[in-house]
């Protein structure tokens, strides 16, 4: 990835974990663990994991469902000049790393 990539990942990151934060409903803990962004810097996906993993269908239904008022928050705080098209996704990557670690304690 680009250095120019990176920077907007990392951006996105941020600002979706601090939105994420104040905006969640609080049945379950929903935490950003990347982003990533295209080549051309048009979308980004955005990984969440969420605890407990019973209220993954309804934690990403509602990160999906403030996409719109994200992208609001993004304008007023974030640096970006252009917005990409944002969708967010449960990151299976970190089930498998927290299902691996929990085969290792056993």
């Amino acid at each position: 990835m680009k250095r120019r990539a990176i920077q907007v990942a990392e951006e996105l990151a941020h600002h979706a974990g601090v939105y994420l934060q104040r905006e969640s409903n609080r049945t379950s803990l929903i935490t950003v663990t990347r982003a990533d962004v295209s080549p051309d810097l048009k979308n980004a996906t955005i990984y969440v994991s969420v605890l407990p993993h019973e209220e993954e269908e309804r934690a990403i239904a509602f990160v999906k469902r403030q996409r719109g008022l994200f992208r609001e928050y993004l304008k007023s705080h974030s640096k970006l000049k252009f917005l990409p098209f944002i969708d967010f996704v449960i990151d299976e990557g970190e089930k498998n790393r927290q299902r691996v670690d929990d085969l290792t304690r056993t």
